[in-house]
């Protein structure tokens, strides 16, 4: 007897039903969550296929991946540092879910979990802030704040099943009514270490130029007193030279010192009149 072709259509789709209905597939970036009855299984599912009773039990799927927050309210928010200086901060974080099952427990969905990790932020960089004055939130601190704030809320965001990676601050503003004031005053704040500079820097130039003069004159000193050395020894031995030549020739060197004389005395269109019994003028008769 021939079966209806009608019947196998309806077996088949059947078969594929119960296929869809038993079978589930989680990738490789999921986790998942038996639900039966509305109540999660203990049995976090890996990646892989996984059977399940049809129509009883569903399936819900977490992402492995590392999540990210970001504040969209940060234009919103006004933080205050110990010395009474109101700013801005844009924060995000970077996040993950560690523990399905207890994160599906307490949070249900991304959405609540982001709601409750912008609260936890939020409340650790109020606090945080508030321990710190501004020009260490913006610059010298910076980076210890935001350790500690990761550290704190990573912390606080365990028991839901959350895993905080970081906490970083990616932009910073004042407030308009305050902006003016903080600029005025770190342009004051800018002048006075130029002017601290300066003088510093003059401080040091005039000790080098005191240096270098001090150096300059004890230099030319011991010049002046080598000079003098070497011109006292090249005068003794010229004197010593000449007392040689004297000793050997006493005539010619008397002679010599006579002409020295007479050129010396003697000027152009001049007139002198001596006694013919000058010594000189004898000499040489």
């Amino acid at each position: 007897m021939a079966k209806n072709p009608l019947t196998y259509v309806v077996v088949i789709f059947l078969i594929a039903l119960a296929a869809t209905q038993c079978l589930f597939i989680v990738r490789q970036t999921e986790t998942a969550l038996v639900l039966q009855l509305g109540e999660p299984l203990p049995e976090v599912r890996k990646p892989g296929l996984h059977v399940k009773l049809p129509f009883v039990q569903k399936v819900v799927y977490f992402d492995a991946r590392v999540l990210e927050y970001s504040d969209l309210r940060a234009s919103e928010r006004q933080f205050f540092t110990v010395d009474q200086k109101a700013i801005k901060l844009d924060s995000y974080a970077r996040w993950r879910i560690v523990e399905p099952l207890r994160f599906y427990k307490a949070m249900r969905s991304i959405d609540q979990a982001l709601a409750r990790i912008d609260d936890v932020v939020f409340s650790q960089l109020h606090a945080m802030v508030g321990t710190y004055t501004l020009t260490e939130v913006v610059s010298s601190h910076r980076a210890a704040i935001m350790k500690d704030v990761c550290e704190k809320v990573s912390a606080l965001m365990r028991p839901f099943g959350i895993e905080v990676l970081d906490v970083r601050i990616k932009r910073m503003d004042f407030p308009e009514q305050n902006r003016s004031a903080i600029v005025e005053r770190m342009r004051s704040d800018r002048e006075r270490e130029a002017k601290k500079y300066r003088s510093e820097g003059e401080e040091e130039s005039t000790r080098i130029r005191s240096e270098a003069d001090r150096q300059k004159a004890v230099i030319l000193a011991e010049a002046r007193r080598d000079a003098a050395v070497i011109r006292g020894r090249g005068d003794a031995d010229a004197a010593g030279i000449y007392a040689q030549a004297f000793g050997k020739a006493p005539e010619f060197y008397s002679y010599q010192r006579w002409l020295e004389a007479l050129q010396a005395s003697f000027r152009e269109r001049s007139r002198i009149v001596i006694s013919s019994e000058q010594p000189m003028l004898q000499q040489q008769r």
